[in-house]
């Protein structure tokens, strides 16, 4: 990705405005306020009385009700909020969060020079919305109920809400904020798991550079906190389960962790073209340098997590025009899986050499994974500690793994000068992306 070489020289792209929605908090300052007093957000889930999550356990957004989001929607938007599953909700709170924090005025910017940038998880139906629909379709056979697939179409489908797919659909959220902002620029959707973070700031930065907006909305919502995708986690995914408090389950890079955290979360970033912040006298919390992406799976289909990591880093860093030690620390996918882990430190030393001794943190280990939502929680950490001059610490890290020999901070919050940072993450089947960001 070289197209930010060629509009570097007259326009940059800025970070103003910040929204938050994790299992730290509601809103930057709560979030940061967690994050920095070292404390975890991973509990018992009370949203949903049973999940394929081992104990029950996860990281759920606290206090995030009706009237929330009545308070956030703008009156003529609160309708819209029936036809938005959690998830949609989540994200296009976090937008109007971040908004707020921008301080922007909606009635006197240019709304054909407004755009979003928003990635999702594909969303799903919890079993019960489908319950009533599926039953009209089972006939007693034999004293045997069977579903009749043909009947689907012509009695089950017909006694489901008529705006029910809107619900679940992941280019959604992307959607509601265009219509909620009047964003009437560029807007696209993206739906990479845990990769769409980086992917979807790197873009919206490619269309500010690109000369085709001078303000755009970027972040994104997931959850795995769900009836449905509790149960593929179980079945794919190595999942964390330990007779310590939950608070202590996640535990990435460590020698004695026992598999990733399933968690929900949202979390939108307002960019910029740098002179139309500097004209309306925003306040600016950092800026995006560059980003970069690659999938590398071998012929079985099996990933190759180390690689695509390695391509998507060298990627950011060539679009940034940095090299590798001119980074300040990495914020790690740090999922706390045995193999991920492992093969993600490999990728590092891979790119910072054998001895380098560059910051690693792995946020994951305060909020767990919230699919496509974690990337931009983990960026905003990191941001909001530059801001503060140091780089948060990795929980629950206590015994180095000699499979993965890189300098994770841990124990308290690391003072640093250099406040550059190189975001990465990477999904189970091989997709990475990675995002390079500075904080003046």
């Amino acid at each position: 990705m070289t197209m930010s070489k060629t509009y570097e020289s007259s326009r940059r792209v800025v970070v103003t405005g910040l929204g938050v929605l994790s299992s730290l908090g509601i809103g930057a300052e709560a979030f940061w306020k967690r994050l920095a007093a070292g404390e975890s957000g991973i509990a018992e889930i009370h949203l949903l009385p049973y999940s394929a999550a081992p104990h029950n356990v996860g990281g759920e957004v606290r206090n995030f009700d009706d009237q929330l989001v009545r308070s956030t929607f703008p009156k003529k938007q609160r309708k819209s909020a029936r036809v938005m599953c959690r998830e949609i909700r989540l994200g296009v709170v976090s937008a109007a969060l971040a908004l707020a924090d921008s301080g922007i005025d909606l009635e006197t910017m240019d709304h054909d020079r407004f755009g979003v940038d928003f990635g999702a998880n594909l969303m799903f139906s919890p079993p019960d919305v489908l319950r009533d629909a599926c039953w009209q379709c089972v006939q007693e056979d034999d004293a045997q109920r069977r579903f009749q697939y043909d009947q689907w179409g012509e009695v089950g489908l017909k006694s489901m809400e008529p705006l029910w797919l809107l619900k679940y659909l992941p280019n959604m959220p992307a959607c509601h904020i265009g219509i909620f902002m009047d964003a009437r620029g560029p807007n696209n959707s993206i739906t990479q798991d845990e990769a769409s973070g980086n992917l979807a700031l790197g873009e919206a930065m490619q269309v500010i550079l690109r000369g085709r907006a001078d303000v755009m909305l970027a972040g994104t919502t997931g959850t795995r906190l769900h009836p449905v995708k509790s149960i593929h986690a179980a079945l794919w995914d190595e999942l964390a389960s330990s007779e310590l408090p939950p608070q202590k389950w996640c535990r990435p890079f460590d020698l004695n962790r026992t598999g990733q955290v399933l968690a929900e979360g949202a979390c939108s970033f307002l960019l910029e073209e740098a002179s139309h912040a500097r004209s309306r006298g925003a306040n600016i919390l950092a800026t995006i340098l560059g980003s970069g992406s690659s999938c590398v799976f071998k012929r079985n289909g099996r990933p190759r997590i180390r690689q695509a990591l390695v391509n998507a880093m060298r990627s950011a860093l060539r679009d940034a025009g940095l090299r590798p030690d001119e980074i300040g620390h990495v914020n790690a996918h740090g999922l706390s899986s045995r193999d991920s882990d492992r093969e993600e430190a490999r990728a590092i030393q891979d790119i910072f050499g054998r001895d380098a001794e560059v910051p690693v943190t792995a946020l994951k280990s305060y909020f767990g994974n919230a699919g496509s939502g974690c990337g931009t929680l983990e960026l905003a950490g990191s941001l909001l500690g530059l801001k503060q001059g140091v780089v948060p610490a990795t929980l629950n890290y206590e015994t180095a793994d000699p499979e993965c020999p890189i300098n994770v901070v841990h124990g308290q919050p690391l003072a640093v000068s250099n406040k550059t940072v190189l975001n990465i993450n990477v999904t189970r089947i091989g997709q990475a992306s990675a995002l390079v960001a500075s904080v003046e």
